[in-house]
């Protein structure tokens, strides 16, 4: 048995919103200097639209350690994780390994799928014939705090 500290997952489905989105601002934030905002548009913009493609097969998962931080992923950032999308080399993948959720990035070759943690001070993951795994799902955002 494979034991590689892994921290449990939760995982959460997204619920219907009839909310018609946020207010945005279509000016372009200036990260340099000011500029003055004359004349702008003002549309609402839903996140559902702009970061969930596919809506039966979009879950969310908050992240829990350390292992993927060298992809920006950090402890209690939020996945957005589409489980209709095809998996293959190099993608973050959600993954059922062992009776653990984990995620990492799939390195599949002729010689094997390894799961690969962004960190150093976490070890690589072969998997075997001796592994229960399955990729759950592959991620494609991810919501930070600031």
């Amino acid at each position: 048995m494979l034991s590689y500290n892994a921290k449990p997952l939760t995982i959460f489905a997204p619920e219907p919103s009839l909310s018609l989105g946020a207010a945005f601002l279509d000016i372009g934030v200036s990260a340099g200097f000011p500029s003055p905002a004359e004349d702008f548009t003002q549309e609402r913009l839903s996140l559902d639209n702009e970061l969930v493609k596919n809506k039966e097969t979009t879950f969310f998962a908050r992240v829990s350690g350390q292992s993927m931080i060298g992809a920006g992923l950090n402890d209690n950032d939020l996945l957005i994780i589409d489980r209709g999308i095809e998996p293959t080399n190099n993608k973050i993948a959600v993954c059922f390994l062992d009776g653990e959720f984990t995620v990492k990035r799939l390195r599949v070759d002729q010689e094997g799928i390894w799961l690969q943690p962004e960190n150093p001070d976490y070890p690589i993951i072969r998997i075997t014939e001796d592994n229960h795994f399955i990729i759950w799902g592959i991620v494609t955002n991810v919501i930070k705090k600031v």
